[in-house]
């Protein structure tokens, strides 16, 4: 499914709204029939607030089986519908397409979430101004698509201003002029009554005669201490402002929430980095604070490289206890980075992105190019301690004897994951990250190991042993045939 949220013009009424969203609904109906099976939208609501002038709601996709050409994807129809909000045929109202959020409760929709914070204490006024010319070069960013302010627009308001110290000397308390004007213009409890068996609420609200109009105002009255009527007018006044119906605050400092999505091709990551380009190259006193998932992976993304830094650690140190040596092993950890280098460049060939599932993959790579570096340098350590052989020509044999062996595993795998990184239909996101990092690690740390762990062996050896290198004589034959059934 697919969220949508748009506003009309502020002060708008809900009748203006209702004719928008039947005119969007029809809309979608008749230009994505194909991929879209319903749509519901609910007026007076919506994640940037309440009025009469939001409205929000769901679009639920035909099943992926029945959306197999081309341009019937999620991202297409997001963009054809967020075309016609832009486009004279809605210009009475702004409105935004997104999909769902990808972690449940974290947000309300995809892409990157933040606030814009007054640093500098300049007010609603200053914020507003600032977040306009922010929100102006974000969408002309090439990375970033959708940037919008979530939030509602400013409105005319009416300004009940209370002159208190003159209430108190008529003997108007405040519990008494806030209690009417609850009353009057909103509502009051008042106690339960029984209806036919049924436990009812009773409350109490001015008619609306009497709460419709400024000149309402002057007909109520506040009761004093001394039990007297005490008109409204005699103690406020009214006037009209423009403002904020609500005003956002985040970690008790005045904010603005803003949203967006990162253009196609271009990762979460890429997107936030660009989000902070442009706070950098504007006018200080202003700063950005994550929001939901985007601070989730701001805070885990510091925790990338220590995280491969400790994967790397735990290969090497079980290694070290396999081969009880603290130099054989660095020939193996030696050819992580060639699986990772295969891993990143089928990634960035596939057009895929740097996100969660690519850094799961990458960690995968890293124990199945260790894997085949193991098989190697075994061999070739057995073949130079037990059969004497010098380090040479006992790695180029353990290349031989366990190419098969590589190439049958490797080859089984990579066959395995080929689903995964093929994969379409609802998460394929997900599995085709996964798969084709996996898959060109895999290809990468299978053909360069073969080529590159004896190298890295021979030097080790060289580097750490301090023996010079024994070439092969005729008399130092091995049966490397028996050698191979016995390790078989």
């Amino acid at each position: 499914a697919l969220l949508m949220f748009f506003q009309t013009p502020a002060g708008a009424t809900a009748e203006r709204t209702d004719a928008v969203s039947k005119r969007f609904q029809q809309f979608v109906m008749d230009t994505e029939k194909d991929n879209v099976e319903t749509i519901f939208v609910v007026r007076g609501y919506s994640f940037a607030g309440t009025g009469q002038n939001n409205a929000m709601g769901f679009m639920k996709l035909k099943d992926w089986s029945e959306r197999k050409g081309k341009g019937q994807g999620y991202q297409d129809i997001i963009q054809r519908t967020m075309g016609a909000f832009f486009s004279p045929m809605f210009k009475d109202a702004v409105g935004y397409v997104f999909a769902l959020p990808p972690v449940p409760e974290l947000g309300v929709a995809d892409g990157f979430d933040f606030f814009i914070q007054d640093r500098s204490g300049v007010g609603h006024d200053g914020l507003q101004k600032f977040v306009g010319e922010f929100l102006a070069k974000a969408n002309a960013d090439p990375r970033l698509t959708a940037v919008r302010h979530n939030g509602m627009q400013d409105t005319p308001m009416l300004q009940l201003t209370v002159d208190y110290p003159k209430a108190r000397s008529m003997g108007v308390t405040d519990a008494a002029i806030n209690s009417t004007l609850t009353t009057a213009f909103g509502s009051s409890y008042v106690n339960d009554f029984m209806d036919r068996g049924r436990l009812k609420q009773v409350y109490v609200q001015g008619i609306e005669s009497s709460r419709g109009e400024i000149e309402d105002f002057n007909k109520w009255h506040v009761r004093n201490t001394e039990g007297k009527m005490v008109p409204m007018s005699s103690f406020a006044t009214t006037k009209w402002i423009y403002g904020s119906p609500r005003l956002a605050r985040f970690n008790g400092i005045l904010a603005m929430n803003i949203q967006g999505t990162p253009a196609r091709g271009v990762s979460s990551g890429q997107a936030m980095e660009a989000i902070e380009e442009i706070m950098a190259g504007m006018q200080p006193g202003f700063s950005i604070e994550w929001n939901g998932v985007s601070y989730q992976e701001r805070v885990a993304s510091g925790n990338a490289a220590p995280l491969y830094a400790v994967s790397v650690l735990v290969v090497f140190l079980a290694l070290a206890a396999l081969y009880e040596s603290w130099t054989i092993p660095i020939a193996v950890i030696l050819m992580i980075p060639l699986g990772v280098l295969g891993a990143m460049g089928l990634t960035w060939i596939c057009g895929k992105e740097n996100d969660v599932y690519f850094q799961v993959g990458l960690l995968t790579t890293v124990g199945l190019v260790a894997k085949n570096a193991i098989l190697i340098v075994e061999f070739a350590r057995d073949l130079e301690e037990k059969s004497g052989l010098e380090v040479v020509r006992a790695v180029v044999e353990a290349v031989r004897l366990r190419l098969r062996p590589i190439v049958m595993t490797s080859l089984a795998f990579g066959l395995g994951v080929l689903p995964l990184a093929m994969a379409s239909g609802a998460g394929a996101g997900a599995q085709s990250a996964i798969g084709v990092a996996v898959l060109g690690g895999m290809l990468s740390g299978t053909f360069l190991c073969i080529f590159f762990v004896p190298v890295f062996f021979v030097l080790i050896s060289r580097v750490f042993s301090g023996k010079k290198i024994r070439h092969h004589e005729e008399g130092d034959e091995v049966n490397f045939d028996q050698l191979e059934n016995k390790n078989a």
